[in-house]
């Protein structure tokens, strides 16, 4: 299975094989003591650097390594 990633620099968007995907967490305080966590995806494509932000869900259904 592919999953669409955005390409900056071409402007386009480019699949990329869930075998090459990890995922990863952002954690974040805020100012009431809380954490906020943000959920992306990374890959590589023709040397560069890929990120999606993804939803917790989808984050969690995905079975491929964590950062």
């Amino acid at each position: 299975m592919e999953i669409q990633f955005y390409d900056v620099k071409t402007r386009q968007k480019v699949g990329v094989p869930e075998s090459e995907v990890r995922k990863t967490k952002f954690t974040k305080d805020t100012k009431d003591g809380g954490t906020r966590i943000t959920y992306a995806l990374l890959a590589s494509h023709d040397g560069r650097k890929l990120m999606k932000f993804a939803s917790k869900a989808d984050w969690e259904s995905l079975a491929v390594p964590e950062e």
